[in-house]
Order: structure tokens, then C-alpha cells, then sequence
């Protein structure tokens, strides 16, 4: 006696598509899951003042590139680490030397390559000489003999008799300083995660009807 057993709809091919659909919806949900952390911790940024410019550093990818997989991966990152990093952990800051933190004031201005300038910075671009104040109660100071600009920047005096001289105080100076936590990056993360597995199921399902 010869029995043959034939399945119809074949079980094989089924498989292979329920994999190939799965493939889908695990690639898809990782997709949807890296662009929604991507835009929310831009959102953060942004939200936090902390301008367009360092949330544009906030970028994603998805691995593999090609083609879809049950192991797909989305890695989001920042191109300015270390400054989305000190305003997602509020550290403590120390002079590098161990003695004080020069915080310019207004009439500081800024340095020529951007950001924070210097007291040597300073000292080189105004010709003038920084005079160390110490003070008992809050922070000493660095302050110059000069004039103010019309922008309140402090600038050397042309004037011969002395005539709207004042003495400035251009930078101040902390043994360290505390600098506020302003995002968490953590929480928004959880949530893209935590939402991974719905949105797996959502998109095998929309994918089979």
C-alpha cells in the first residue's frame, strides 16, 4: 500500500511568508521607534532653550540597511556628546587646575571662535591687564581699568584725563560650578522601547490584511 499526503495550502510557503512579514513589521517598528526618539529628543532640546542648532547634532540610524530582519536595530545618537551629556546629567564642573572657574560676564563679549572667551583671550584682544579682586562673600572677580562700549563691552580708554574710566568686572571666579540638569533623554528613551512590541504586532498585522 502507498499512501502520499499532499497539504494544501502549502505549510512551507506559509512559513516563509509569516517570516517575511515579521521581517517587515520588526523593521518597520524599529524605523517608526528611532525617528520618534530622534524628533523627541530634538523636542527636548529645543524645549530646554538650548537652541535648533544642538538638536540638529541629535541623528539616527537603522541597521541592517538593505533589507528587512527580525534583528533589526535603530542606534540615535548626538554629534555634541559631551554638551547634550552635561545638560542630560547637571555635573559638577572644576577648574581643570584646581583653583578657580573664570565665568565672563556681559562685558567680557565672546571669544572670536565662538563661545566663552578666556581671561588670556581677553587680555590679549583688548591690551589690557586683568586685576584679581578676591571676595569674601561671593565669587571674586578679574576686573579691568577701561571704558564701556556702545554694545557694554569693556575696551581700553583713549581718553588722556582719565574722563569715563571705570573698573569693570570682566570675569567672575568659582572654585566649581553645578550645571542644572535641563533634559532627560533617559525617559524619552523608555518610552520608544516600551513601545517597540506594539508596534511589532500593529505592523504584522497591518502587513497580512
Amino acid at each position: 500500500m502507498k499512501l502520499k499526503l499532499d497539504i494544501d495550502p502549502d505549510i512551507v510557503a506559509m512559513m516563509q511568508a509569516e517570516i517575511a512579514a515579521g521581517e517587515r513589521a520588526v523593521s518597520a517598528a524599529i524605523r517608526e521607534a528611532g525617528t520618534g526618539l530622534k524628533t523627541a529628543w530634538r523636542a527636548q532640546i529645543t524645549g530646554a532653550g538650548l537652541g535648533a542648532r544642538l538638536a540638529r547634532t541629535i541623528r539616527s540610524e537603522q541597521f541592517p540597511k538593505a533589507k528587512p530582519s527580525l534583528n533589526a536595530a535603530a542606534v540615535i545618537w548626538s554629534n555634541a556628546p559631551v554638551i547634550v551629556g552635561a545638560h542630560d546629567t547637571g555635573p559638577l564642573i572644576r577648574s581643570k587646575s584646581g583653583f578657580w572657574l573664570a565665568i565672563p560676564t556681559a562685558a567680557a563679549g565672546k571669544s572670536t571662535r565662538g563661545g566663552r572667551i578666556s581671561p588670556g583671550e581677553w587680555e590679549r584682544r583688548t591690551g589690557l591687564r586683568l586685576r584679581f579682586v578676591y571676595r569674601r562673600r561671593g565669587p571674586s572677580l578679574l576686573v579691568a581699568e577701561g571704558r564701556f562700549n556702545t554694545k557694554g563691552r569693556a575696551v581700553a580708554s583713549r581718553s588722556k584725563t582719565g574722563r569715563g574710566l571705570v573698573t569693570a568686572p570682566i570675569f567672575l571666579l568659582v572654585p566649581q560650578v553645578k550645571l542644572p540638569k535641563r533634559l532627560d533623554l533617559a525617559r524619552d528613551a523608555e518610552r520608544a522601547h516600551d513601545a517597540v512590541p506594539g508596534r511589532i504586532v500593529a505592523n504584522w498585522v497591518d502587513g497580512r490584511f
